[in-house]
């Protein structure tokens, strides 16, 4: 699948723009702060309809404006399609594919696939857990929509827990009742947590081995904060003693976690904790590179990669991997600047210039 085209208005700092872009590759070139990146954001939101930068759609509006639209063309095997996504700074957005308004975010999973790189996906193995959290929530929600619902609605429920636990005094039957829906849906994800990372972590070894020349294994292990999610009401109810005292709620898979382990020598190392630079960003490296195969497994497509400004973060050996890897999807890569025997390994690519909001060919 490709983006063939986007019309934007009002969006971050693009007031208007209209590009057709290349099937294959596309350069986007430009000084910081000029608008590269909101470019890429513009055309990820089709993909699960928010960005990867924000959960406030209103930040997406352009300064002084009540309104923001993003109109997006895409190709896949079965056709053209056309998603239309409106913001608005005082009401919910609206989303359209194909004329007509979707009544859910989650209806416009399932249909354009994109992964995006950058500086920040390096540091995934050694950030905190909350970014790997989010990581296999944003894969999982994109290429199997029932775990959107379940995500969505467990953290419905565990806002609405939350925000009990801040009051004075607390009604045990009332927290019973959120326990109950918090075990359903905890459970749910749990369940599909530990499949999802046992596939990506076969995936991400393949991958690994091949990029270090068969010198390390990778091996990523799913670390839930409840082992037993057939027990997870009875671990909730014996936890809401603590979660009174603490005002939050302690347990569940909002605490999950995942960790990578790297075998050289036949030495088995915790990567974030003890492994060098260089082995954090190629175990980051080989996830990405997991998350394409297995979107094209799942889907029968092959996603289309945003790529910001992470070519200047990898050795010259790893970036040249990364371009033969990926000669199959349709690339967008953002940089300040690039070497012309970069920008020739990519021959008949499509090169953009953004400058205070405006691109020019």
């Amino acid at each position: 699948m490709y983006i063939k085209t986007i019309k934007i208005k009002d969006f971050r700092n693009y007031e208007i723009l209209d590009l057709k872009f290349n099937e294959k590759v596309n350069i986007i070139l430009g000084n910081n702060a000029q608008g590269k990146t909101n470019l890429l954001e513009s055309i990820y939101i089709a993909s699960i309809g928010r960005s990867f930068r924000t959960s406030k759609d209103g930040e997406m509006i352009r300064f002084g404006q009540d309104s923001a639209k993003v109109d997006l063309v895409f190709s896949k095997n079965t056709g053209d399609t056309e998603i239309e996504i409106m913001f608005f700074s005082d009401r919910k957005k609206s989303i359209k594919m194909d004329g007509i308004r979707l009544k859910k975010t989650s209806q416009l999973l399932d249909n354009v696939y994109i992964v995006i790189f950058s500086p920040d996906d390096l540091k995934i193995v050694k950030d905190e857990p909350e970014k790997r959290r989010k990581f296999i929530d944003k894969e999982l929600c994109l290429i199997r929509p029932s775990y959107y619902k379940d995500l969505s609605d467990y953290k419905k429920v565990l806002l609405e827990r939350n925000t009990y636990l801040k009051e004075n005094n607390i009604d045990r039957s009332m927290l019973d009742i959120w326990d109950a829906q918090l075990a359903k849906y905890g459970a749910s994800i749990i369940s599909k947590r530990r499949g999802f990372i046992r596939e990506l972590s076969e995936i991400s070894g393949v991958i690994h081995r091949s990029i270090t020349n068969n010198t390390e294994d990778l091996t990523i292990k799913y670390r839930p904060n409840v082992e037993d999610e057939n027990e997870l009401y009875d671990i909730l109810k014996n936890s809401d003693e603590q979660d009174i005292r603490m005002k939050t709620t302690t347990r569940g898979p909002h605490k999950d976690d995942m960790e990578f382990f790297i075998k050289r020598d036949k030495e088995e190392i915790n990567a974030r904790s003890f492994g060098s630079q260089g082995q954090q960003r190629t175990a980051a490296l080989s996830l990405k590179l997991a998350e394409i195969k297995m979107i094209k497994d799942e889907t029968g497509e092959d996603p289309v990669l945003l790529l910001d400004d992470v070519m200047s973060e990898l050795d010259l050996e790893r970036q040249k991997y990364l371009i033969k890897t990926l000669s199959y999807n349709q690339l967008f890569i953002t940089a300040a600047e690039m070497q012309d025997s970069f920008i020739k390994e990519f021959p008949g690519a499509e090169i953009f210039y953004v400058s205070k909001g405006k691109v020019t060919k």
